[in-house]
């Protein structure tokens, strides 16, 4: 089975998120839609601020409400809305049906729990694995991710830990229950070169082993090259282009993405200066009626500044949100 006629495991449509806060209203996710195939490996990237974290945890409803707050959108994770779902029954889908791999673990690891107390802790929320049972498939999880003397792990605490080790211990607690769909945001942050390979190699062979769906946020672009199969690009809480991996690096079609590509140091362009994206990014606190990279747009002209340009299918199932063609130098849609 392809990827293009593997069954979709989740549909989001039109997610709106927003944050009261003191100095106003914070629209952090402005009608945000795409889907997930089964076995996807989808990338989500973007400088920070975009609102990559914030549409993730908006699925499982993880902010913090008050003061955040989803408006409107759909969640569809197989006939469920993942948005209307009762707290008592999303907790079931949180961990079983879909994990997610945080951004700091020694944040959202338990501090006065061991680590195979934590692991253990969501087999018994989420499986009917017998007591007795249990603990072997904390070591075998353990083993999985990539920590040696796993038994010898169940024990430690996290301080006791490396990063790298917090890490694939989150990724061991992500993955207890054989989720159809993983969500890692940022997982390889503030984690030297060698352990981020080594995760990210964990992360593609348990995909391949079980077939499960992953989203990646990042805003690590040489990472998404080699891992992803398709990308979605966010700016200003909207997704403004969507585009298979070797597509949207071969030829991209929004400027911000061309911005983003530009500022990577390649080998084959040595001696080049990296694109620098001028400017600043939008203020959130005022809802986009217009492009929202329009004021750091190269190509800006006055429909840009007129009318927020929608995500609309183009070519070979890509996606983009802007009102100029950038190759052939004119206005896009006949605008």
């Amino acid at each position: 089975m392809t990827q293009e006629t593997a069954p979709t495991v989740l549909e989001v449509k039109d997610l709106m998120t927003q944050f009261d806060t003191q100095d106003g209203m914070v629209h952090a996710v402005n009608g945000v839609s795409f889907d997930l195939k089964r076995g996807e490996f989808l990338a989500v990237v973007g400088e920070s601020g975009s609102g990559k974290s914030v549409t993730m945890m908006s699925l499982l409803r993880l902010i913090d409400m008050p003061p955040g707050e989803i408006v409107s959108g759909e969640a569809n994770f197989g006939e469920t809305d993942l948005l209307q779902l009762e707290i008592d029954d999303l907790r079931d889908v949180r961990g079983g049906k879909i994990g997610f791999i945080f951004q700091d673990p020694m944040t959202s690891l338990n501090p006065v729990l061991t680590v195979g107390f934590q692991l253990t802790e969501s087999l018994r929320l989420h499986t009917d694995t017998p007591e007795k049972q249990l603990e072997q498939r904390a070591i075998d999880l353990i083993d999985l991710v990539g920590i040696p003397d796993a038994a010898s792990r169940l024990d430690n605490y996290p301080h006791e830990l490396s990063g790298g080790m917090r890490q694939r211990v989150m990724i061991a607690v992500a993955l207890a229950c054989d989720p159809q769909v993983l969500i890692a945001d940022e997982p390889t942050t503030a984690l030297d070169v060698t352990i981020q390979a080594q995760i990210i190699e964990i992360i593609k062979d348990l995909r391949e082993k079980l077939g499960t769906a992953v989203i990646w946020i990042t805003h690590d672009l040489g990472v998404v090259a080699g891992i992803a199969d398709r990308v979605l690009v966010m700016y200003g809480g909207q997704i403004v282009e969507e585009a298979l991996v070797g597509d949207l690096y071969g030829d991209p079609k929004h400027p911000y993405t061309h911005g983003l590509l530009g500022s990577l140091p390649r080998l084959d362009q040595k001696g080049q200066e990296l694109v620098n994206i001028k400017g600043q990014p939008p203020n959130l606190y005022e809802f986009p009626s217009s492009c929202p990279f329009a004021p750091r747009c190269p190509y800006v002209y006055d429909k840009c500044h007129a009318e927020n340009p929608p995500l609309i299918a183009i070519e070979n199932g890509r996606k983009v949100a802007c009102w100029w063609d950038i190759e052939n130098e004119r206005p896009r849609f006949g605008s």
